[in-house]
């Protein structure tokens, strides 16, 4: 009898455990096709966008190995809870880079633009065509804007209309002043208009727009210092501690106690710099 009762349990605890283990598979795929979508997918367009093309497989590749090596380093120089830590922030890593580099390529675009429009105002001036202004600087441009114009021309050259090649590129780059010159020129091309003194009024209204940024990044750049400052203030003052007198802290880091109170004074050192960067940050 026993015997028989005791293979019942097993039976429904091998049962249990089957299930169980379906369930967790399901919900992690699930929460891979999820990523997939929001992340990777995500990801690759914007890396497609700047003329980089990675296959989904090595980006997934690249985010566990980044969250691996940060996760190791931290755990064998740190402690078991900075390695936690780092180890999410290393999976996140490599789309935090590429959204990185892709606000630094706008901005970048939008340097460019600004000598682009007064080039093609000069070359409406001379005589040329929107399709061979465009053409003329998209090959004495530098990246990005050279490949953006260029592809802009050959997509003209295969037919497409210019006003959807435009908006083609407005949303590819993802620049509000291109979106501003692609409406005012797709306006202009309809209703007709002097397309010299448009780009020129264009180009001298970013530019003007980039002194202001400049203006008025200088005047909030000391706010932006003092929050850095503020912030790094416990940490600092943590290893001064931790060196002067470690007989005081070490009970601290040893405890369960001591890493939730590291875990919540780093989620609050987080929200305060991300209030200030709100508080200083204006945009026009």
């Amino acid at each position: 009898m026993a015997g028989i009762l005791a293979g019942i349990v097993l039976l429904l605890v091998t049962g249990s455990v089957f299930f169980f283990s379906l369930v967790i598979a399901g919900v992690l795929s699930k929460a891979y096709e999820q990523y997939q979508e929001r992340y990777v997918v995500k990801s690759m367009n914007d890396l497609s966008d700047m003329f980089l093309f990675i296959d989904p497989r090595q980006m997934l590749i690249l985010n566990v190995a980044s969250m691996c090596l940060l996760g190791l380093f931290s755990y064998v120089v740190f402690n078991p809870l900075v390695a936690v830590g780092a180890t999410i922030f290393g999976f996140f890593l490599p789309m935090i880079m590429v959204k990185h580099y892709r606000l630094r390529r706008i901005k970048k675009f939008n340097t460019q633009l600004v000598d682009a429009l007064q080039a093609m105002a000069n070359a409406f001036k001379a005589g040329l065509t929107f399709q061979q202004a465009i053409e003329h600087v998209a090959k004495e441009a530098m990246p990005p804007l050279s490949q953006e114009f260029g592809l802009f021309v050959k997509e003209a050259k295969l037919g497409v209309p210019i006003e959807e090649a435009l908006v083609n590129m407005g949303k590819r780059v993802g620049s509000d002043d291109l979106e501003l010159v692609v409406t005012a020129t797709n306006i202009s091309r309809q209703l007709g208009g002097n397309m010299a003194e448009m780009f020129e009024t264009l180009s001298g209204t970013i530019r003007e727009r980039f002194r202001l940024e400049g203006k008025i990044d200088a005047l909030t750049s000391q706010g932006k210092l003092q929050g850095w400052v503020v912030a790094a203030m416990p940490l600092i003052l943590g290893m001064v501690l931790n060196y002067m007198r470690p007989d005081l802290m070490q009970p601290m880091l040893d405890h369960i106690f001591g890493y939730i109170l590291v875990a919540a004074i780093g989620i609050m050192e987080i929200m305060g710099i991300f209030i200030i960067r709100r508080i200083v940050n204006i945009d026009i």
